[in-house]
């Protein structure tokens, strides 16, 4: 009877079910003790295992007459994890040709794990055609330009704000904004992050973008945690705030990350609530996503000291 029952095809069919939930249980509990140890390096399989992701990048990034792009590219090759680029990811005017040219040797030997922006450059084509040429179904629908996607445990939204070119603009009743509303209701996930490139609010030379108001009342009523924005070559962290600019605990965290390589920018009039500034430095914005909360690091190019990093739990934390 012993060997019968050690051959019985059902009996091996459990062992194997048995050994595959031991072996899950295991890995579950080594990647617990990663994460609680901070050993988790970015990877997209590992990441997902915890429910913890790593998404990384600038915006105003590639000129053929800079070499801070190529600077800030070398960063990317140690960070893991999804990468993102927040418009005018190419000068002057977002040509195929100065993505092909410009980009590609830079920024673009990450592409494959890219999820970019439009900025107000890549209209100097005319509907924007060089950068929807260049990334294909990454920049999402033409004529669109925005989409959304998980990672870990976040959902991340992909805006355009460069309204005039959007059909319908960015009006609270827009087809986009309406996307919007209907994207975060469908969606549980307990943190949510949006970038897009023009920043309602900016202590640098462009300033405040009241245009971006009608997106962030969307994304702050559905409790949204962080924003991510270009336009102003420089950094600038902001304190949680709502839309109005004041301060709150359950605001939204804005990061100005216009750093990518292209230029540099100046402060004017310094912003309520802005917290941590920089323009004098390139460099790349790490945000390691977890579960309940999130934490950032500004790493700066090689032989640059500014950086800036801290952590905050999600508002539906």
């Amino acid at each position: 009877m012993g060997k019968e029952t050690r051959c019985d095809p059902a009996v091996r069919i459990k062992q194997r079910k048995d050994w595959s939930v031991f072996l899950a249980t295991a890995a579950a509990a080594v990647a617990a003790a990663l994460l609680i140890l901070g050993l988790y390096d970015g990877s997209p399989a590992r990441a997902q295992a915890a429910g913890t992701a790593v998404l990384v990048g600038a915006g105003d990034i590639a000129s053929c007459d800079s070499r801070g792009d190529g600077a800030t590219a070398k960063l990317l090759r140690s960070i893991s994890g999804t990468v993102f680029v927040a418009g005018d990811n190419v000068y002057e005017n977002g040509t195929l040709s100065e993505y092909r040219t410009c980009y590609a040797r830079t920024w673009g030997h990450y592409k494959k794990r890219t999820k970019p922006v439009v900025g107000n450059r890549e209209y100097g084509t005319p509907r924007a055609s060089g950068y929807f040429d260049y990334f294909g179904k990454a920049a999402g629908k033409r004529g669109k330009g925005y989409y959304s996607y998980d990672r870990g445990a976040w959902h991340i939204v992909a805006l355009n704000s460069e309204c005039e070119y959007v059909r319908g603009g960015c009006a609270q009743n827009s087809p986009m904004l309406t996307w919007l509303k209907r994207d975060l209701a469908a969606d549980p996930a307990r943190c949510t992050l949006a970038y897009f490139h023009r920043p309602l609010f900016s202590s640098g030379q462009n300033g405040n973008d009241a245009k971006m108001k009608p997106i962030w009342d969307v994304l702050y009523d559905a409790k949204a945690d962080v924003v991510v924005s270009g336009h102003d070559h420089v950094y600038e962290r902001f304190a949680r705030q709502t839309p109005r600019g004041g301060r709150s605990n359950r605001g939204i965290r804005e990061f100005v990350v216009g750093t990518g390589g292209a230029s540099h920018g100046e402060f004017r009039k310094i912003k309520d609530n802005s917290q941590v500034r920089n323009d004098k430095t390139y460099g790349v914005l790490k945000l390691t996503l977890r579960p309940t909360n999130y934490s950032w690091k500004f790493v700066p190019v090689e032989d640059k000291t500014f950086t800036d990093s801290g952590n905050t739990t999600c508002n539906r934390g």
